[in-house]
C-alpha cells in the first residue's frame, strides 16, 4: 500500500453501509473474506486523500480510472461486516451533483466541460452493463443532513475527543446501528412528518435515504461518522453536540402536536450547525 500523508483532510460526513458476508456474491466474498483479515485497513482519512491527489494532474482525473478494491470493515458479535468504498461510481455521481454546488466559471476551471462530458459519457456507458449499481457510502461536504440523524439515537452516539478512527490521532464522533432499527425510525419519523406538515426537503431526504436502504441486506449496520466535520467544531462543541437526541425530540414534539417544543428542537439545531455552514459560505 502506498504511503499516506498525515495530515487530515476535511470537511466531509459520511453514512455508510457495513454490510455482512454473506450479503456479497462469490468471488466478491471471498476477497472482502480475505481482505478484513488483513492487519491494517485504510481510513476514510486514506480514501479522500487519494481522491483529491487525482485532481491535482493536468487535466484532472475527476473519477478514478479502476474501481477501488477497498473497503472499511467491521466486527459486530463475531459476525465480519464490510463498506466498500466504490469511489469510482461514487466519483461518478458527486461529479453530476457538483454544477448545482459551484458557480460554473469556478466548475470549469476545476473540471473543464471536456473531462466531465467524458465521465458524463463513460458513466452512461458502465450504467448499461451495471444498472442496479449502488453505493454503500454517502458524503455530505459542510454538514451533516438533518435527516441522516433520524436513523440513530443519542445512546449508539461514540465520542472520542482524542483518538479518532483513521482521523490523524484526532477526535472522532460516529453513531452505529442496525439495519433494521434505521428502517424502522425511517417509518415512524416520516409518518409523524407527513401529519405535521405536506412536503419539504426533511421528508424528501427521509424518503430518498429509505429507498437507499431497502437495497441492503437486513442483517447490515448503518454508520453515521461526522469524518473532517470534526474539524470545524471546537472540542466543547463537539462534547454538547447532541444533535440526534434533538432531532429525535422535535419528531416526538410532532407525533403529539406540539408545535412549540418541535420549534425548540430546531432552534438548537440551526444554533448549533450555523459556524459550520458559515464556514461552507466563507470558502
Amino acid at each position: 500500500m502506498p504511503k499516506v500523508s498525515s495530515v487530515s483532510v476535511p470537511y466531509a460526513a459520511y453514512l455508510r453501509v457495513y454490510e455482512p458476508l454473506a450479503a456479497f456474491p462469490q468471488p466478491e466474498r471471498d476477497h472482502w473474506e480475505r481482505y478484513a483479515k488483513r492487519e491494517h485497513h485504510p481510513s476514510y482519512q486514506d480514501e479522500l486523500r487519494r481522491s483529491l491527489a487525482d485532481l491535482l494532474p493536468t487535466p484532472p482525473v475527476p473519477v478514478p480510472v479502476h474501481e477501488s478494491d477497498d473497503a472499511f470493515v467491521i466486527e459486530v458479535e463475531g459476525v465480519l461486516c464490510v463498506c466498500p468504498w466504490r469511489t469510482r461510481l461514487r466519483g461518478w455521481q458527486a461529479l453530476d451533483e457538483l454544477p448545482g454546488q459551484l458557480p460554473a466559471p469556478v466548475l470549469d476551471a476545476v473540471l473543464p466541460p471536456v473531462v466531465r462530458r467524458q465521465a458524463s459519457d463513460d458513466y452512461e456507458r458502465w450504467l448499461e452493463r451495471n444498472p442496479d449499481a449502488r453505493p454503500w457510502i454517502r458524503t455530505s461536504t459542510w454538514q451533516v443532513p438533518l435527516h441522516w440523524f433520524v436513523l440513530v439515537s443519542d445512546e449508539e452516539r461514540a465520542y472520542e475527543a482524542k483518538t479518532g478512527e483513521g482521523g490523524a490521532g484526532g477526535p472522532s464522533l460516529r453513531y452505529r446501528t442496525p439495519m433494521v432499527q434505521a428502517r424502522r425510525r425511517v417509518a415512524r419519523g416520516l409518518r409523524a412528518l407527513r401529519d405535521a406538515i405536506d412536503e419539504g426537503p426533511l421528508i424528501e431526504g427521509l424518503m430518498d435515504v429509505g429507498r437507499w436502504l431497502e437495497e441492503f441486506h437486513p442483517r447490515s449496520y448503518v454508520e453515521l461518522d461526522y469524518g473532517g466535520l470534526v474539524h470545524t467544531l471546537s472540542p466543547g462543541l463537539l462534547d454538547e453536540d447532541h444533535s440526534a437526541a434533538d432531532v429525535a425530540e422535535g419528531i416526538e414534539a410532532l407525533r403529539r402536536g406540539d408545535g412549540a417544543a418541535a420549534g425548540e428542537a430546531y432552534a438548537r439545531l440551526v444554533e448549533r450547525w450555523r459556524a459550520v455552514r458559515d464556514r461552507l459560505h466563507a470558502n
